[in-house]
């Protein structure tokens, strides 16, 4: 059976990850919870994000659109963590810590996968899930602009002159899962709203991931094109696999080519990740 194994505490943990806003994390985590809920996973979600919130809002707008329509719509367990009111550093982060095992500890049982919903900024607790992730996908514009989260381009050659912090703060989170017993971390960049950019550009930007990838150890994929369906939805809690088999839902909407070419590269996304079947589907098989 192909895709990669479960990790040894129970469930695969699926990281949304980077250090810059904009680039479509909680839209992601939200279109990968629910189509992983749809092929038979059973996830949790944890936002990282207190004071943004974006993925549990998303999800509170899906419970509430579900109560008022009275449609059966899947829902993984979900939580928030805030940051510790400590005052001092040491204190605040050991609270953090405690605070995030606990509510991985939960998430991880019973379930296939967590996936985590980072803030766009370096934190704490952001930092613990990185250590903590079999999966870290890192939702990325597809511009130079968003490329300086990963690497320092020169203007000119456009070659790759040094890995920026956040590359750093990967491959530090690397070896803290190694140091502790943890299994290797499949870092995914995911290359988002490609379609509003030159083909030259989208050459360009491709050519330096290439030579990125093999410096600092990522594999990047296509992502999610930009479309204002995605905003829509958000206000219902809806995603593009609730719309396209309940077009119902969406009053007045039919599905159209656009929304059937973003779903496919919704599947596109989750097959890209190589995840290990649904356990009890994998017994079944076995």
């Amino acid at each position: 059976m192909s895709g990669r194994p479960h990790a040894a505490h129970g469930a695969h943990v699926v990281v949304l990850g980077n250090e810059k806003g904009g680039s479509g994390k909680s839209t992601t985590a939200m279109h990968l919870i629910i189509g992983l809920l749809h092929d038979g996973y059973r996830v949790g979600a944890l936002d990282l994000d207190a004071r943004q919130r974006s993925l549990a809002r998303y999800l509170e707008n899906r419970a509430r659109f579900a109560a008022e329509t009275g449609l059966a719509l899947s829902q993984p367990a979900s939580a928030v963590l805030s940051p510790s009111a400590a005052t001092a550093k040491a204190d605040a982060e050991a609270e953090e810590r405690e605070t995030f095992e606990r509510a991985l500890e939960q998430m991880t049982a019973n379930r296939d996968l967590v996936v985590i919903d980072c803030p766009g900024s370096d934190t704490h607790l952001a930092r613990l899930a990185h250590a903590a992730a079999d999966t870290l996908l890192t939702p990325l514009n597809d511009s130079f602009v968003d490329l300086d989260l990963l690497a320092r381009v020169n203007r000119d050659s456009y070659a790759v002159e040094s890995p920026s912090l956040y590359a750093e703060m990967v491959w530090e989170a690397k070896k803290r899962k190694a140091a502790a017993g943890g299994g290797p971390i499949d870092w995914v960049v995911m290359r988002n709203r490609m379609a509003s950019l030159n083909a030259r550009n989208k050459a360009r930007v491709e050519r330096v991931l290439r030579a990125l990838a093999k410096r600092i150890g990522f594999r990047f994929v296509p992502g999610l094109s930009e479309r204002v369906i995605y905003r829509e939805l958000f206000l219902k809690g809806l995603t593009l696999v609730d719309y396209g088999e309940g077009a119902a839902a969406i009053p007045g909407r039919a599905l159209t080519m656009s929304h059937v070419a973003a779903r496919l590269e919704l599947r596109g996304l989750i097959d890209a990740l190589a995840l290990a079947p649904p356990r009890r589907l994998l017994g079944a098989a076995e």
